[in-house]
């Protein structure tokens, strides 16, 4: 009994260590990765993006149901190319970064639609929590060192009202629109 018993445990411990059971874990390439957004005003379009974020990902493009997403933006590392218009972003008439130092967004389904991964989860924005879909293009190839490289690009619009993003900003009420395009694209190696 004490032999079948070692036999099982080491039966389930090879299978568990097997590629069929294992979940893939994803190391970002911090050198082409970005969460970037577009915000439009009357006269012109702002871009930008944040510097620093936290990535987790794991699972594995090939099977995406067991997959999971985890973005962590730090709002203090917003960056528009202007430093007083940045400054005005952080303080309370936007994102108030004091008060809430982190957007994040974090999957809680992951389908793959023909050639699209359709992820679902929940972006957690200046206090608010929504449920939103982002849809990502997948593309596995050799990257220009000779590496395999996985990378997932795709974009949404959202509504800053709804995270009372710029509510009560004078400036937002004269000329800034309330649709902000939303701009991912996360590159990396599956191990």
């Amino acid at each position: 009994m004490r032999i079948r018993s070692v036999l099982l445990s080491a039966v389930f411990v090879l299978l568990a260590a097997s590629p069929a059971f294992a979940q893939k874990k994803f190391e970002n390439d911090g050198n082409h990765s970005f969460f970037r957004f577009k915000a439009s005003t009357t006269l012109f379009d702002v871009e930008g993006w944040f510097d620093k974020y936290n990535l987790d990902i794991k699972g594995d493009p090939a099977d995406p149901k067991d997959a999971s997403i985890k973005i962590e933006l730090d709002v203090a590392s917003i960056n528009t190319r202007n430093k007083t218009r940045d400054k005005h972003l952080m303080s309370p008439d936007f994102f108030d970064a004091k008060k809430y130092k982190k957007v994040t967004f974090t999957s809680n389904k992951v389908t793959k639609q023909g050639e699209k991964y359709l992820v679902a989860g929940t972006l957690d924005m200046h206090g608010v929590k929504k449920e939103i879909t982002i849809p990502l293009s997948h593309t596995r190839a050799k990257n220009g060192a000779g590496f395999e490289e996985d990378v997932f690009k795709g974009s949404l619009t959202i509504n800053r009202k709804d995270y009372t993003i710029g509510v009560d900003s004078v400036a937002a009420k004269i000329s800034l629109a309330d649709e902000v395009e939303i701009k991912v694209l996360i590159a990396g190696f599956a191990k």
